[in-house]
């Protein structure tokens, strides 16, 4: 009789891709080591991704090279582990957003509303950790009470929406959910943000920006915009983060819907993450520290991204001093 053979996954850094916006800035160099473009705004990077146009890359060791895709074609089962033949591919998109500027006024469709989304796509639920405010941060989230189709259809003519928006000022810890069919923007901010793998966006409304690589503003999309909106939704605002733990280190669970969970881990103790027979994500957003697994290590400091496939399962993180890193889990149902 053979004994298994060890699996080649282990936890998994990926590199970042940079995305060119017109509300970017230069504030994700703080973030990456991966050095930014020269003298364009870079409003996204985006951390995991499973997208032909974008497909996130294995930063270092024996898989280095191979897309995230790949790996879920070669080791489904090690990658996903109850969760495997779920999926077409990997759920999740995450990202950090640098907003110098403000984003469009948009919304996202629903799983559900399948007549706006394209062959292949998802609805669009996601959720922002804010990492960075500044002196004119702003959400937008929700839409204020009395708010119709009509009258936000006649602000969008005036060209005064932000009249008919919720709204609040941020600070860095924040947390927000945005269900699909929630209007929403926000601007002068830095953000971690985990949504369901989907890049359907309708704008509504962008502030009468101009595109300096075209010299045209941007297009709109308000009639799909406004068939997706939920006029339901009034004002959003901040999460409450629940405690789950602060024994060897402060857990808090930050969002938990149908499509992902998250949770925040801050300490300076040595703490457990991932979970077995389940694939997890741990991104780094203060601190450096290393994982333990099967005897070796794993380092990775702010602003990094690692996958731990369901074969991995639970490790213990070792923080150099003080630590805090993103936990996300995956939606148990396709």
């Amino acid at each position: 009789m053979t004994s298994a053979q060890p699996s080649p996954l282990y936890p998994l850094r990926f590199e970042p891709i940079y995305q060119y916006r017109i509300w970017g800035g230069q504030r994700l160099a703080k973030l990456l080591s991966a050095p930014l473009p020269d003298e364009e705004p870079i409003g996204e990077a985006w951390l995991l991704s499973d997208r032909e146009d974008h497909a996130s890359v294995v930063a270092e060791g024996s898989l280095k090279g191979l897309t995230l895709g790949q790996l879920l074609t070669q080791f489904p089962r090690e990658m996903l582990g109850c969760l495997a033949g779920r999926f077409d591919r990997f759920p999740l998109l995450l990202k950090f957003l640098d907003a110098r500027d403000v984003l469009s006024v948009q919304v996202h469709p629903s799983d559900t509303q399948t007549d706006y989304l394209p062959e292949g796509e998802s609805g669009k639920t996601e959720a922002w950790i804010v990492l960075e405010d500044g002196p004119n941060s702003c959400v937008y989230a929700g839409l204020n009470p009395g708010t119709t189709r009509e009258t936000l259809q006649t602000a969008i003519a005036n060209g005064n929406v932000a009249d008919r928006l919720a709204s609040f000022s941020p600070k860095p810890g924040d947390g927000v959910f945005i269900p699909a069919g929630t209007v929403h923007s926000f601007g002068d901010m830095l953000v971690f943000e985990v949504q369901e793998n989907s890049d359907v966006t309708f704008r509504l409304f962008d502030w009468n920006h101009i595109d300096t690589k075209t010299g045209q503003p941007r297009p709109l999309q308000v009639d799909q915009a406004m068939s997706c909106i939920d006029f339901k939704k009034g004002a959003l605002a901040a999460v409450v983060p629940v405690i789950e733990a602060s024994a060897s280190a402060l857990r808090e669970r930050m969002f938990e819907c149908k499509h992902f969970s998250l949770w925040r881990i801050s300490g300076d103790s040595p703490f457990t993450v991932g979970a077995i027979g389940q694939p997890r994500v741990l991104v780094c957003i203060e601190g450096d520290g290393y994982l333990e697994h099967e005897g070796n290590t794993y380092a990775f400091g702010k602003g990094d991204t690692l996958l731990l496939p369901a074969v991995v399962g639970a490790c213990v993180c070792q923080p150099s001093a003080s630590i805090t890193v993103l936990e996300i889990s995956l939606p148990e149902t396709a």
